[in-house]
């Protein structure tokens, strides 16, 4: 059985987890951190603007510039680009996607989900819920 505690601060830490129990507690996660990349400020502040404001984000970070540098078409291309955290529930992923592939200025936008496997549970209950904050 997967081994799981609550530290002081209520953030879920496990260890001593077999095949079976990953395989169940994946099923149970509920939190996401989406990802996406763009050109510039104006096209990650509409997409920002709209996720939140369209409740299918608690919050979404804008970072500043990084560099990527990515295959396409069979050339080796780089570009400076702002990467956006969309932090969200995992039932509302596909909406996310529709919408960042619907303002989107990419022909193919970068749209990656990762699970939130744990942390802090009142910041958790808060992405749930953010107007109950």
């Amino acid at each position: 059985m997967a081994r799981i505690r609550y530290n002081d601060r209520n953030s879920i830490c496990s260890r001593g987890l077999t095949k079976r129990n990953t395989r169940i507690l994946m099923k149970q996660h509920e939190y996401q951190l989406v990802l996406t990349t763009c050109p510039d400020v104006a096209s990650a502040e509409r997409i920002a603007q709209a996720l939140v404001s369209e409740r299918l984000a608690a919050c979404v970070n804008i970072l500043p510039v990084a560099k990527s540098i990515y295959l396409w078409k069979g050339r080796v291309e780089s570009a400076a680009e702002h990467l956006l955290i969309i932090k969200s529930m995992v039932r509302g992923y596909r909406t996310i996607q529709k919408r960042i592939l619907d303002l989107h200025p990419y022909e193919l936008p970068e749209v990656i989900a990762v699970p939130v496997t744990g942390g802090f549970a009142d910041y958790l209950a808060w992405i749930r819920d953010p107007d109950k904050s």
